[in-house]
């Protein structure tokens, strides 16, 4: 047997060396890519609303989306990252030592190649709770009351959800089994709960409804915008599941440390889009609607998308295009609450369904940690995302509104916020003529 030489030793050691670093450059290079794409979603998000909205409330709707998440990024730093780290085992704070701010970790420490880069593509998904809450509220929501909602909603709220159940040792998966790869129920469902607390508060745009209750549709002033904007969120959407794997050098975990691959979220990924839009588009024929169905149909297949054969995720996300659209209309129009975008239906309603529909066609299969998936457990933490949502969401947004802070005044409502809140014009070329189509005398 050949002897190892000490220099044969020392090879070996460094080829080890080398190994680990190219696997830690490799963590840092996939999450940092997934979280350039995930500022698509945001992109995507300011479009489309600014779309919807008004040409007299477009740049108040942009700007809000701005401030939500420039504001996140400091406070999740301080505050939402430490909450995901401490508290999975429940309201009651555990040790996370390591994500306090002023912890080695939360710096540029040379032996830490994986806090920065997590800690970023979680931000990146405060943003986007903040977001789905934004397009609900436009053109009556107060700047001020905005900014404070989205902080609580993304550096709080969310985040406490996703440390019960997007955990590896959250309490909802421990004890109950909850399966949710894609974040349908601690992103989605928590935003869409949280949304519907606030419009409730809010109250419809003035004119939405008529004396009888009838409802008056109050179109947004550039639906092509609107439409380019949710295909980059589309688009966003690849680098946001990106996000939900976890990168190691024997291959790709879920946040549950169970198996999967790239494949099974480029399978059910896609095939999520095209059955959402499929639906959503023979149900109403809206173009908005279709799109938003894209939206609906990865939502729906989110909570399983390692699990499910991609046929089974077209299927789901095809009925989910049929489905949400209604349920959108029963809120919109039956109980009168007035949401913009149907954000409550597609983020609130999708994850709920999506949820159930895991607990019906994942049931048996087994995380890591806790009992197996079950119906009862998906049912049971939906329930809780959706308290968790929407009992703060209605909590804040009343102390907001007692305060004066959460709505804009009628007057400033029927001018436009633009004119209050925005020191600019969206399209100042409107007042003045690009060019004099008058006759001219031919002595001029």
């Amino acid at each position: 047997m050949n002897e190892i030489t000490p220099e044969l030793e020392a090879k070996i050691a460094a080829l080890e060396k080398s190994i680990a670093t190219v696997n830690a450059l490799n963590i840092e290079m996939f999450y940092w890519w997934c979280t350039a794409l995930m500022v698509a979603i945001h992109a995507g998000f300011l479009a489309y609303e600014m779309g919807a909205s008004r040409s007299k409330n477009a740049l108040a709707s942009g700007i809000k989306n701005l401030l939500a998440f420039a504001f996140l990024v400091p406070s999740f730093y301080y505050i939402g990252w430490w909450i995901y780290n401490a508290f999975p085992g429940g309201i009651i704070p555990g040790d996370a030592g390591g994500a306090l701010p002023w912890s080695a970790n939360m710096g540029p420490n040379l032996g830490d190649q994986a806090s920065g880069v997590f800690y970023a593509a979680f931000t990146l998904f405060a943003a986007t709770t903040a977001s789905i809450m934004s397009g609900a509220v436009i053109e009556r929501i107060r700047m001020s009351g905005f900014t404070i909602l989205a902080i609580i909603l993304g550096a709080v709220v969310w985040i406490l959800g996703a440390a019960w159940g997007w955990h590896p040792a959250g309490w909802l998966t421990a004890q109950w089994g909850l399966h949710d790869t894609g974040a349908a129920g601690c992103v989605h469902t928590v935003a869409g709960f949280f949304t519907l607390g606030v419009l409730i508060n809010l109250g419809p745009r003035m004119g939405r409804y008529n004396a009888d209750g009838s409802l008056n549709e109050i179109p947004g002033h550039n639906m092509p915008m609107s439409l380019i904007g949710l295909m980059l969120i589309v688009m966003g959407f690849f680098g946001f599941l990106g996000g939900c794997i976890i990168y190691t050098p024997d291959g790709w975990l879920t946040i549950y440390n169970t198996p999967t691959t790239l494949s099974a979220f480029a399978f059910n990924t896609l095939m999520g889009v095209g059955g959402g839009m499929i639906g959503a588009y023979l149900m109403t024929r809206d173009p908005f609607w279709m799109m938003s169905g894209a939206l609906i149909g990865v939502i729906s297949s989110a909570p399983a998308l390692d699990l499910y054969y991609p046929g089974l995720a077209f299927l789901i996300s095809f009925f989910g295009g049929l489905i949400i659209p209604k349920l959108n209309d029963l809120i919109v129009v039956k109980f009168k609450i007035d949401d913009a975008v149907g954000a409550v239906a597609v983020h609130g309603g999708s994850g709920i369904y999506g949820l159930l529909m895991a607990g019906i066609f994942a049931s048996g299969y087994l995380n890591v940690e806790g009992p197996q998936i079950s119906f009862a457990g998906q049912f049971m933490s939906a329930v809780v995302f959706a308290l968790l949502g929407f009992v703060p969401g209605y909590a804040l947004s009343w102390l907001l509104k007692l305060v004066g802070l959460l709505r804009a005044s009628p007057g400033v409502e029927l001018a436009g916020l633009d004119k209050v809140e925005i020191p600019a014009k969206a399209y100042p070329e409107a007042a003045v003529p690009a060019f004099d189509l008058s006759p001219v005398s031919p002595a001029e």
